[in-house]
C-alpha cells in the first residue's frame, strides 16, 4: 500500500473511532488473533495501573498494607471522589486502623469524623456518640478532619452514597488484620463477594444518610460493586505485588482472576458491544477499555495496535 494509500485508511479508521468502527474487524478475528490483541492490550492498561500502585507504595513507605488501604478507599467509591476518599485514608492511616479496630465503632467514628461529612446532617443519639468518639480519637492521633465540602454529593445514587461506603469500610477494615493477606488468596469471584461483600453497622440498616431513619434493608456492598473492586484492586495488587517479589504464580493468578470474572457494564463496554465485539469477563472488559480511552477516544488510530493490525491486513490483501 502506497503512502497516501496508508493515509486514508487511517483517515478512515479516525472518522470511525468515535463510534468503535473497528469492532468488526475485531469481531471478525479468530480466538488465537483476538486474545493476542487483547492480552496486549490489558498488559498495556496493567502496566499504567502499577505505576499507580507504586506511587502509593512510595507514599506509604514500602508498606504493602497500607498501600492496599489507600488503593481500596480509591476504589471504593465514585469517580468524582476518588480523591476525597484518599485524603480520609491519609488522614486515618491503617496503622491507627489496626489499633483500634476492636473498640466498637471506633474505626466508624474516626472515618466519619475525618470525612467532616457527619457536620452536614442532624444528629441522633447514635451519630452523637461518633462524634464523642471521634473528639477523643482526633485528640489522640492527631487527625485533623476534612471539610465536607470536599465530596461531591449530587447525583450520587444512595446505594453509593459516601456515607454508606465509610460504614461498610470501617466494618470491613475491622474485621481482623489479614485483609491483605486475604486478598492476595482471591482466586474466584466467590472469594472476592466472600471478602468484599460486608454490610455497615446495625445502625445502617434503618438508615441511608445519619439522623434520618427509614424502611429497614441490609447496606451490604452488592456483587457488582464487590467485582469493580476484584478488578481494580485485588487482580492489579495481585499482579503488582507478584511483580515487585518475583512471584510468576501470584501474576498468573492476577490474570486468571480477571478471566474469572464478569465484564464490566459500562457505556464504553455496551459501545464495544454495540460495535459487534462480545466481551466474555474482565479481562477482555479491561483490555477494550484501554482501546476505548487510550486510542480510540484520542483518535490514534494510527498508534493502535487494531489500527495496525488493520492497516497491515489491507496493504497484504493489495499486494496479494
Amino acid at each position: 500500500m502506497e503512502r497516501d494509500d496508508v493515509r486514508t485508511m487511517i483517515g478512515r479508521l479516525e472518522a470511525g473511532a468515535g463510534s468503535y468502527a473497528c469492532g468488526g474487524y475485531l469481531a471478525s478475528r479468530g480466538d488465537l488473533q483476538r486474545t493476542e490483541l487483547l492480552t496486549a492490550l490489558l498488559f498495556d492498561r496493567l502496566k499504567r495501573k502499577i505505576r499507580r500502585v507504586d506511587a502509593l507504595r512510595g507514599e506509604a513507605d514500602d508498606n504493602w498494607n497500607q498501600t492496599f488501604y489507600l488503593l481500596y478507599f480509591r476504589t471504593l467509591g465514585d469517580r468524582q471522589n476518588q480523591e476525597a476518599y484518599l485524603s480520609l485514608a491519609r488522614r486515618v492511616p491503617y496503622r491507627i486502623v489496626l489499633r483500634e479496630r476492636r473498640a466498637s465503632h471506633a474505626v466508624e467514628a474516626m472515618f466519619f469524623g475525618a470525612s467532616g461529612l457527619l457536620d452536614l446532617y442532624r444528629h441522633d443519639e447514635y451519630t452523637l456518640e461518633l462524634r464523642r468518639n471521634f473528639e477523643y480519637l482526633a485528640a489522640k492521633y492527631g487527625i485533623e478532619p476534612m471539610p465536607a465540602s470536599a465530596w461531591e454529593l449530587g447525583e450520587i445514587r444512595p446505594a453509593n452514597h459516601p456515607v454508606l461506603r465509610l460504614a461498610q469500610a470501617a466494618e470491613f477494615f475491622s474485621q481482623d488484620e489479614f485483609v491483605m493477606a486475604r486478598a492476595m488468596a482471591c482466586r474466584t469471584e466467590g472469594d472476592i463477594r466472600n471478602l468484599f461483600c460486608i454490610e455497615a453497622s446495625p445502625y445502617w440498616r434503618t438508615h441511608h444518610i445519619p439522623g434520618a431513619p427509614g424502611d429497614e434493608s441490609p447496606k451490604r456492598i452488592g456483587s457488582f460493586k464487590a467485582n469493580i473492586i476484584g478488578i481494580n484492586l485485588v487482580a492489579v495488587l495481585q499482579f503488582a505485588y507478584g511483580s515487585y517479589t518475583g512471584d510468576e504464580r501470584l501474576r498468573d493468578n492476577a490474570l486468571s482472576l480477571l478471566e474469572r470474572l464478569p465484564a464490566e457494564d459500562n457505556r464504553y463496554i455496551r459501545a464495544w458491544r454495540n460495535a459487534g465485539v462480545t466481551v466474555r469477563n474482565a479481562f477482555e472488559s479491561q483490555a477494550l477499555l484501554q482501546l476505548a480511552t487510550e486510542y480510540c477516544d484520542a483518535r490514534r488510530c494510527a498508534e493502535c495496535p487494531v489500527g495496525r493490525r488493520i492497516v497491515q491486513a489491507v496493504r497484504q490483501a493489495r499486494e496479494e
